[in-house]
């Protein structure tokens, strides 16, 4: 099902959330909306759930005004970033509530619970309580609760949040799986650059209340619209009027055409790459990412004086 917001804009007293924000979500993608807090990521998710009305505009599921529907009427499936688990229910009555709300027939709801169980890898789990699972297992239950009455759209508000780096890693990689078998439209929500970039077909950046850009995740890396993209996803660094990420720089212990004088301040191996962090010589810091051979040929250390050369620069009119 595919999604069209038009021209919304929502206020929370003399906040604007939203300003004027119009974007089309493809039927069966998978969309991150990506923006640092305070963007208004999650008030535009609320509104196509339903959840929030905007107080101008229109939201549009499958060519159909959608704005006037109750959650309920719109067909989506909802998943926050806490689980919002029934604690006193097991992961199989979890996952069968929205079934026996809309009074499905009781082999139907045990037959889609199992196929459910077995989608998001918790075989063997139905009769714990959430209590007896892991922070992972339980944003599976969540997901599968939200998938059980088959919703044409899927909206999840920055379901890895609460989750620590590892188990946030290993969800995305799962994430990306269960869409390709289920191919519901979805749009997630999240802060995390790497987590939008990893996952999504397309990645929507806002920031405040607006969107900035719109692309695949190469072209919104390659190609950002404007220097807010630019900063935000992934790393750069202002040299003069240019813009640069780490890894367009080049360091030499000795000058060169072009290259500016810096100091290491510090030095961090990260197994595959080097990461050198540096004081330019007009104060500013900034970051350069290396290969192994190359920081061992530098030999750098912390106070050592360096050359940097840029070897891409972006501009911006």
């Amino acid at each position: 099902m595919s999604i069209e917001i038009r021209n919304i804009s929502k206020r929370f007293g003399d906040f604007q959330a939203l300003d004027d924000v119009s974007v089309d979500v493809d039927g069966g993608s998978l969309t991150a909306l990506l923006g640092p807090s305070g963007s208004g990521k999650s008030t535009l998710l609320r509104i196509v759930a339903g959840l929030e009305w905007p107080d101008s505009g229109e939201i549009s599921l499958a060519g159909e005004d959608a704005s006037g529907l109750t959650p309920q009427k719109r067909g989506v499936g909802f998943v926050f970033q806490h689980y919002a688990a029934f604690k006193h229910m097991t992961v199989r009555e979890n996952i069968a509530f929205g079934l026996k709300v809309r009074k499905r027939p009781k082999d139907e709801i045990a037959r889609r619970v199992q196929e459910l169980l077995a989608l998001v890898q918790l075989q063997g789990f139905g009769d714990r309580f959430p209590a007896q699972l892991s922070g992972g297992q339980r944003q599976r239950m969540a997901l599968a609760r939200a998938l059980a009455p088959e919703p044409k759209v899927l909206l999840l508000d920055e379901p890895f949040g609460a989750l620590d780096a590892r188990v946030r890693a290993e969800l995305r990689v799962w994430l990306r799986r269960l869409h390709e078998e289920t191919h519901t439209t979805t749009v997630f929500v999240t802060h995390d650059q790497e987590e939008a970039m990893e996952v999504a077909d397309n990645v929507v950046v806002m920031n405040k209340g607006r969107i900035e850009q719109v692309a695949g995740p190469r072209e919104l890396y390659d190609a950002p619209a404007n220097e807010f993209v630019m900063s935000f996803v992934g790393q750069a660094s202002r040299f003069g009027a240019a813009w640069v990420r780490p890894h367009d720089l080049r360091l030499s212990p000795t000058p060169g055409d072009g290259s500016r004088e810096a100091m290491v301040d510090r030095v961090a191996h990260l197994g595959f790459e080097v990461r050198a962090e540096l004081v330019r010589d007009d104060g500013e810091p900034f970051a350069v990412q290396l290969t192994r051979n190359e920081a061992e040929q530098l030999e750098l250390a912390r106070g050592q004086i360096v050359y940097v050369r840029p070897t891409r620069e972006t501009t911006f009119a």
